[in-house]
């Protein structure tokens, strides 16, 4: 039989992005890439296969046709919320899927037709046929150990370069298919918990932000600050003037705080504040390095700087970054 041509998305797998392409399968197999070389096709990238990806035993990522898919006959769910699944095939439709399902062999038709029982996602899998998408991105799997699955994948996690829609999508779908907690994903990976959540968030943003995020244009902190603004227009509006403006982070922080019109209607002009050549820059560096939120604030006669916490033990985090001898001290 003929092989469906792989389609390519504009926006990335999540958890797809962390499974090789490559693997057992042959260039005849239904939806799978056949074992390439970065370079030997123009078509063809070191990103499309994952420069440095582990390969996950019993595991490949494939787009195949949804109606060589079936649902699992042992699915507890049996109703699906209507208006979930709405905003579901709308986010399909605008920004395509981002969390691959998880299916199995299950058998061949008579025609020959490779078939494949759903493991995971048939709420995805249901809203891409709303969607009318013809393929779905799946993460096939040989194994029964679930488990070993989820580690592997883990694992690819901390060492794939993934866009922050990427990263976000894959969290979400370690946790939502895998049972995967917080704690066990930052433990794991070697990243804060906060860290680990705040990226979550950003699958909030509307669609068109989203876009610009996967695409690179916007940056991760602009995203973040634009999450506090619960009007999908007004996110977009703002992300199209950071973008025509060149806004930093901070500038959008008081755009969003301030507010574009006042209560009269009337267009609001923040005071200008004294700034300083790099300050931005070394307040995002900040945020890097201690992994949550800097605030620089430049006065008249002095600075301040902001740095905010999620709890007790996220402060303790941070007190050990900025001062690791007196941790160290007080830990032994």
């Amino acid at each position: 039989m003929n092989s469906p041509r792989t389609q390519r998305r504009g926006l990335g797998r999540g958890l797809g992005s962390l499974i090789p392409t490559t693997g057992p399968a042959t260039a005849d197999t239904p939806g799978v890439q056949a074992d390439v070389e970065p370079g030997a096709d123009p078509a063809v990238t070191e990103a499309d296969t994952g420069p440095g990806l582990a390969p996950v035993e019993g595991a490949t990522f494939a787009e195949l046709p949804v109606g060589m898919i079936r649902p699992n006959a042992a699915q507890p769910r049996q109703v699906f919320d209507e208006e979930a699944m709405a905003e579901l095939v709308d986010s399909i439709r605008a920004v395509g899927l981002l969390q691959p399902v998880v299916v199995r062999p299950s058998g061949v038709t008579t025609e020959g037709e490779d078939v494949y029982e759903l493991v995971m996602g048939e709420r995805r899998w249901r809203a891409v046929q709303l969607a009318g998408l013809t393929t779905i991105p799946a993460i096939v799997r040989d194994t029964e150990d679930t488990a070993m699955l989820r580690d592997a994948l883990l694992e690819n996690l901390h060492r794939a370069q993934l866009n922050p829609l990427e990263e976000a999508s894959a969290y979400q779908q370690l946790l939502d298919d895998f049972a995967c907690t917080h704690d066990e994903l930052a433990t794991r990976i070697g990243r804060s918990r906060p860290q680990i959540s705040n990226t979550i968030r950003l699958l909030r943003l509307s669609p068109a932000v989203q876009r610009k995020v996967a695409a690179g244009v916007l940056s991760a902190g602009h995203a973040r600050s634009l999450l506090s603004v619960e009007d999908p227009e007004r996110q977009d509006r703002l992300a199209q003037r950071v973008l025509a403006e060149g806004i930093s982070v901070r500038g959008l922080e008081e755009l969003v705080a301030v507010g574009e019109t006042g209560s009269s209607g009337v267009r609001r002009v923040a005071r200008p504040t004294p700034t300083a050549p790099g300050l931005a820059e070394l307040a995002d560096r900040l945020s890097d390095r201690l992994e949550t939120r800097v605030k620089v604030d430049l006065g008249r006669a002095k600075g301040k700087v902001t740095i905010e916490f999620a709890s007790l033990d996220d402060l303790r985090r941070i007190v050990g970054i900025i001062d690791p001898a007196r941790a160290t001290d007080q830990s032994s």
